[in-house]
C-alpha cells in the first residue's frame, strides 16, 4: 500500500473503506481463504451489511467452483445503495486469468469468466482494458472451473514436455533441437513454445532466471488440490491430476514452493540439461 500511495494511487485501511468508495470491486487473491476473509471478514467488502454501493465485484483469484458460487449467491442477495440502470443488486462475476506475470505485465492476460451474461458484457470493457480477450463460460463458478482445468492441463503438459526434454537430452538429442521438433510437430505446446523449462532454450522465461517469477511452484500445488478436490466431488476419477499434485506437493517439500512452477525440470532432471 505504500509503494502505491506513493505513486499516488488512493488506499484505503480495510477492504469495506474500498468497497464504500467504488463502483467496481476487483480482487484476486491466492487461495479460498483469503477470498471470504476480503469478503465476509470482519472489515470485508460485505461487512457494511445489505445495502452495497459497488454495483459490480469482480473476483480474479483462482479458487473452487464452489466457493465463487456461494459468493456470488451472498452479492446478489444485497441491495444496491443506488440503483444502476436496470439493476437493484449488486452482481458478481468470477473471472480467473490465464497468461502468468509475463502476459500481466504485457496486458495480454485471457480472462475466463462466469456470472450473468449481461453482466459480462456489460464489463468486457474492463477486462479489455487488462487482458487481451475474455470468454464466458457461463453461470456463476464457471469461470472458476474453466481456470482449475486450464491449470490441471498445464501442469500435466509442462511434466510431460520437461520429462521429453529430458529423455531427448538423456539420448543425445540437444533441448534446442528437441524443441525445434517439438514445436513443428503434433507434441507443440504452450510449455514447449512459450515458457520452455530448460535453461538456455529461450529467453524472458523463469527458466533463464534460475527459475525467479512467473507462477510459484506453491500456486500450482494449490490448483491441482482444487482440481483434485472438485473431481472427488463429483466422483471423476483423475489419475494424471493425483500423479501432478504428488509431483508438485514433493518440489514443495523439497524447498522449491517459491520458483517459478516449470523448475519441476530441473528439479526432477537435475543435470540432464547439461548433456
Amino acid at each position: 500500500m505504500e509503494k502505491y500511495s506513493d505513486m499516488g494511487v488512493a488506499t484505503k485501511e480495510t477492504p469495506f473503506e474500498v468497497a464504500e468508495a467504488s463502483d467496481v470491486v476487483i480482487t484476486m487473491l491466492p487461495s479460498p481463504s483469503h477470498v471470504l476473509e476480503v469478503y465476509n471478514g470482519s472489515h470485508g467488502l460485505l461487512h457494511g451489511g445489505y445495502h452495497l454501493r459497488p454495483w459490480l465485484l469482480i473476483d480474479s483469484s483462482t479458487i473452487d467452483p464452489r466457493t465463487s458460487r456461494e459468493l456470488s449467491a451472498i452479492v446478489s442477495s444485497r441491495i444496491l445503495k443506488e440503483k444502476r440502470d436496470s439493476w437493484e443488486n449488486p452482481v458478481m462475476l468470477d473471472a480467473p486469468v490465464s497468461g502468468g506475470v509475463l502476459a500481466a505485465d504485457a496486458g495480454t492476460l485471457t480472462f475466463m469468466v462466469g456470472g450473468p451474461e449481461e453482466s459480462y458484457n456489460a464489463a468486457k470493457t474492463l477486462f479489455l482494458s487488462m487482458g487481451k480477450s475474455s470468454v464466458y463460460c457461463g453461470g456463476a463458478g464457471n469461470g472458476s472451473a474453466a481456470k482449475i482445468c486450464n491449470n490441471l492441463a498445464m501442469a500435466v503438459s509442462m511434466l510431460g514436455v520437461s520429462e521429453a526434454l529430458a529423455l531427448g537430452q538423456s539420448l543425445g538429442i540437444s533441448a534446442k533441437t528437441l524443441t525445434k521438433v517439438l514445436n513443428s510437430s503434433s507434441a507443440r505446446c504452450w510449455s514447449s513454445e512459450s515458457y520452455n523449462p530448460v535453461p538456455g532454450v529461450m529467453e524472458k522465461v523463469p527458466s533463464a532466471s534460475d527459475y525467479d517469477g512467473g507462477f510459484a511452484s506453491k500456486l500450482m500445488a494449490k490448483d491441482l488440490n482444487l482440481a483434485a478436490a472438485s473431481a472427488s466431488e463429483i466422483g471423476l476419477e483423475h489419475p494424471l491430476t493425483s500423479q501432478a499434485q504428488e509431483i508438485y506437493k514433493k518440489l514443495c517439500e523439497d524447498g522449491y514452493e517459491n520458483k517459478d512452477f516449470s523448475c519441476v525440470f530441473r528439479h526432477f532432471y537435475s543435470g540432464v540439461d547439461e548433456l
